[in-house]
């Protein structure tokens, strides 16, 4: 085997996540789904990302804030 490839950054502006899309879309397509499976894809990534945004408002929400905490102590 050879050397493992460096991890390429991922892009966070429009163009890349246009690409990334793409690319997955591709993909998927390439290997067999239908555009109905895809769908099905998209709902079931759609529904975990709304899943995780509404556990991390109610993680934060419930978390203490250092003013919160008189022990707080930062660690290093």
């Amino acid at each position: 085997m050879g050397p493992i490839p460096e991890a390429i950054p991922v892009s966070t502006d429009q163009k890349g996540t246009r690409i990334l899309a793409r690319t997955f879309f591709n993909q998927l397509r390439a290997a067999g789904y239908t555009p109905h499976q895809v769908i099905g894809i998209a709902t079931e990534l759609l529904e975990l990302v709304t899943t995780d945004l509404r556990e991390g408002d109610k993680a934060g929400a419930t978390q203490p804030t250092p003013e919160a905490v008189p022990e707080w102590q930062q660690r290093a």
